[in-house]
């Protein structure tokens, strides 16, 4: 929910504040591994984003656990190498919205969520038999059912476009 959005500020804040409890009770497993590296990538960029911290990495890929989401830093000189400026920036946010629609699996799933969305998302992205069968048959990544509701919670909570 965007607070522009919401009539009542009242409400907005108490949404606010459950989301931050939840992801740091009941998904506290991945809250605690997401703060962990929160402070390995310390000297990043962050910012809060509806709720979760996020943090801008100098990598190309995007990753949530609990409260913290982190995504490429669309400004970083290395990570534009060779890239369009305007489509990467693109890129980036659109992840962010996917990124974020992670967390909300985390709040419905609990600790549940790194053995049925962190490991098949891990798996997904990282085997090398799926990279080659995305490649090869132009299969999105969205493919993957954990990765398809992400972007479906992300969409449909921020109103903003996630990967494709």
């Amino acid at each position: 929910m965007k607070k522009d959005q919401i009539q009542n500020p009242t409400l907005f804040l108490i949404w606010r504040t459950l989301y931050i409890l939840i992801q740091c009770t009941w998904s506290i497993p991945q809250t605690f591994i997401g703060f962990l590296l929160f402070l390995m990538y310390f000297s990043q960029s962050h910012t809060f984003y509806h709720g979760s911290i996020h943090t801008k990495w100098n990598r190309l890929d995007g990753l949530s656990l609990g409260l913290f989401i982190f995504t490429p830093n669309e400004s970083d000189h290395t990570l534009l190498k060779g890239r369009d400026k305007k489509q990467f920036q693109q890129n980036c946010e659109r992840m962010t919205v996917h990124e974020y629609g992670h967390t909300y699996q985390s709040l419905l799933l609990g600790p549940l969520y790194l053995p049925l969305i962190g490991l098949v998302s891990f798996l997904w992205a990282r085997l090398p038999r799926y990279q080659k069968m995305r490649k090869k048959h132009g299969v999105p990544y969205s493919f993957c059912w954990t990765e398809q509701w992400a972007n479906y919670l992300g969409e449909n909570i921020l109103k903003q476009p996630s990967l494709e």
